[in-house]
C-alpha cells in the first residue's frame, strides 16, 4: 500500500487521490487509471473511460463511493455519469487510424484491456492484428489473455467454511489431477474472492507448466471476439486446441443482443475441445441471459459451486493476511486486536471493503504518524461500518424486548447498577444491537447510559462467546431477534 499527497488544488485530483488512499494502488491504476473528469455541471459530475466495460464495472462497484468523495469537495453533488470516449464522437477527418495492437504485447499488458478506442466500434475488425501472418505461437500467446496480477496466489487467498468448496475445486483444476473436473462454474456477490481464485489458478498451472488462457469479460469481448472475425480464425482455432485450462471471469458483463450471440458462438467453440474451464459470475448459470443452451448443458454436466459471504473468522484471516502484506514494505505499520476485530465484526459487505478500510487507516498512519487505534477506526470507517445496517431497527425498540423479556425496567438496564439480575440482560441487549443495527460502539455505548465503548466490546464478545457453548443461550439470543423483527 501506497500513500499519495493529499495536498492537491483541483478538485478530480483531490478524489483521485483519496480513491487512491482508501483502494490501494493496484486497483487504482487498474480501475481508475484511464478515467478522465470531462466536466462537473450542475450536481452531476461527468467522467470519461476508453470502454464500456470499464463504464459498467466503475458504476457497479464504485458509484456511490465516487459520490461520496465528489461530495466531499462540492457539497452539491449528487451524481456521477460516466461516458465511453469516442463512443458518440467520429474521428475527425484526415485523421490516422489508430496503430493496431501487435499481437505478442497483448499478455504482457497491465489489465484493464483495451486502450484503443476503435475497440467496439465498426472499425473494430480492420485494427486487429493479422495473426494468420505470424503463426500458432503469436496466436497462443494472444491467447494467454488478460494481464495477471502477481498479488493474487493461492498463498495470498484467504480460505474459511465459505469458499472451501470453490477452493479445493480450484486448486484441483489448476494441478491437473486426474478425475478432477472438467468444468467449474463459480458465482457469488462481488469482492468475495472470484477473481482472485481465478488468477491464482493461473498462476500455479502455468508453474506447471500447463498452457492456460485467462479471459476477462473486457478481453473476451474486445479482443478474442474481434480477432475471430478476421483470417486469424483458423489459426487461433487450431491454437485453442492446445489450451489446458480456460478461465472467464466476470461472464456477466457480456450482455446486449450482439454480446450474446458472440458470446454463445465463441465459448460453443472454445468448449469443444477437451480443456478444463473455471467459469465466474455474480450470479447463477440460470440466471444468465448470455448462455445459451448448449452453453447450459455443458454446465450442467460440470460443478456450479456458490461461494457465500464471509463470515468473521474469515474476514479476520484476510485482514492478518492483509496486514502481513503491509508489514513487508512498511514494517512500524500496526493495527491492534480490538481493531482488527472491530473491522472483521462490522464491515461485512466484501473483502474489498475490508481492504478499504485498511488503506484508510494505513494513510492516516503514514500522513499523521500518529497510531491505529479503536477510536480512530470508528471515526475513519463509520461509512463502511454502517453497511447492510438495517436502519429501520432501533437501539430503543432492542432494549424494550429485552427488558419485557427479563421482567426489568428499562431504567435499571440503563443504570449502573451491577447486579447479576441486570448484567446479564444488559450485555444481551447491546450485543443484539451491535449485531441488528451495526452502530458503532459509542453510539451503542450512549444509549446504555453513557457507557465506554470497551464496556459494549466486552458485552458482545462475552455473548458471543457464551452463545457459541451454551445452546438454550442461543436459542433465547435468537427468540429476542425475531421478537425484534416482529
Amino acid at each position: 500500500m501506497q500513500v499519495q499527497t493529499l495536498q492537491v488544488s483541483d478538485p478530480w485530483d483531490r478524489v483521485k487521490a483519496e480513491l487512491k488512499n482508501e483502494l490501494g494502488e493496484d486497483i487504482f491504476s487498474n480501475w481508475f487509471g484511464r478515467v478522465k473528469h470531462e466536466e462537473t455541471n450542475g450536481d452531476a459530475v461527468r467522467l470519461s473511460v476508453p470502454t464500456p466495460f470499464l463504464k459498467n464495472w466503475i458504476l457497479s462497484n464504485y458509484e456511490k463511493q465516487l459520490v461520496n468523495l465528489w461530495q466531499r469537495q462540492h457539497d452539491d453533488i449528487s451524481r456521477v455519469e460516466l461516458t465511453v470516449r469516442g463512443a458518440l464522437r467520429p474521428r475527425p477527418a484526415g485523421s490516422q487510424a489508430p496503430k493496431p495492437i501487435k499481437a505478442r504485447r497483448i499478455s504482457g499488458r497491465a489489465a484493464p484491456f483495451a486502450t484503443n478506442p476503435q475497440f467496439g466500434s465498426v472499425n473494430t475488425v480492420a485494427s486487429i492484428p493479422c495473426l494468420a501472418d505470424t503463426g500458432e505461437d503469436a496466436a497462443a500467446d494472444f491467447l494467454n489473455g488478460a494481464a495477471l496480477n502477481p498479488k493474487l496466489t493461492f498463498d495470498t487467498f484467504a480460505e474459511g467454511t465459505s469458499n472451501s468448496l470453490a477452493c479445493a475445486a480450484v486448486r484441483q483444476m489448476a494441478a491437473g489431477h486426474d478425475g478432477s473436473l472438467g468444468l467449474l462454474y463459480i458465482h457469488s456477490s462481488t469482492g468475495i474472492g472470484k477473481t482472485h481464485l481465478l488468477q491464482a489458478a493461473a498462476t500455479e498451472a502455468r508453474k506447471g507448466g500447463r498452457r492456460v488462457a485467462y479471459l476477462s469479460a473486457e478481453f473476451f469481448m474486445y479482443h478474442l471476439v474481434p480477432a475471430l472475425r478476421t483470417p486469424a480464425y483458423p489459426v487461433l482455432r487450431q491454437a485453442m486446441k492446445s489450451i489446458d485450462l480456460l478461465l472467464i471471469d466476470d461472464l456477466q458483463f457480456l450482455h446486449g443482443k450482439q454480446g450474446h450471440e458472440e458470446f454463445g458462438k465463441t465459448l460453443e467453440m472454445l468448449m469443444e475441445s477437451p480443456m478444463k474451464i473455471i467459469m465466474a459470475a455474480d450470479r447463477a448459470p440460470d440466471e444468465m441471459s448470455t448462455l445459451g443452451g448448449t452453453v447450459r448443458q455443458r454446465i450442467q454436466t460440470g460443478e456450479v459451486v456458490t461461494i457465500q459471504a464471509t463470515d468473521y473468522a474469515l474476514r479476520h484471516d484476510i485482514l492478518k493476511k492483509r496486514i502481513f502484506s503491509a508489514r513487508r514494505t512498511h514494517p512500524g505499520f500496526t493495527v491492534p486486536d480490538e481493531v482488527i476485530d472491530y473491522i472483521a465484526r462490522y464491515v461485512i459487505s466484501s473483502a474489498r471493503d475490508l481492504e478499504g478500510a485498511l488503506n484508510r487507516l494505513f494513510a492516516h498512519n503514514q500522513l499523521t504518524k500518529q497510531p491505529v487505534t479503536m477510536q480512530l477506526a470508528e471515526k475513519t470507517l463509520h461509512d463502511l461500518v454502517r453497511i447492510g445496517e438495517p436502519r429501520s431497527i432501533k437501539v430503543e425498540d432492542i432494549q424494550n424486548v429485552v427488558c419485557k423479556h427479563f421482567s426489568v425496567t428499562k431504567a435499571d438496564l440503563l443504570s449502573s447498577c451491577r447486579a447479576r439480575t441486570l448484567v446479564r440482560p444488559r450485555q444481551i441487549a447491546m450485543y443484539i444491537a451491535k449485531v441488528m443495527t451495526g452502530r458503532s460502539l459509542p453510539e451503542i455505548g450512549r444509549r446504555f447510559g453513557n457507557r465506554d465503548h470497551t464496556t459494549v466490546l466486552h458485552a458482545v464478545r462475552k455473548i458471543e462467546s457464551m452463545v457459541a457453548g451454551d445452546a438454550a443461550l442461543a436459542q433465547e439470543v435468537e427468540l429476542l431477534k425475531r421478537l425484534v423483527h416482529a
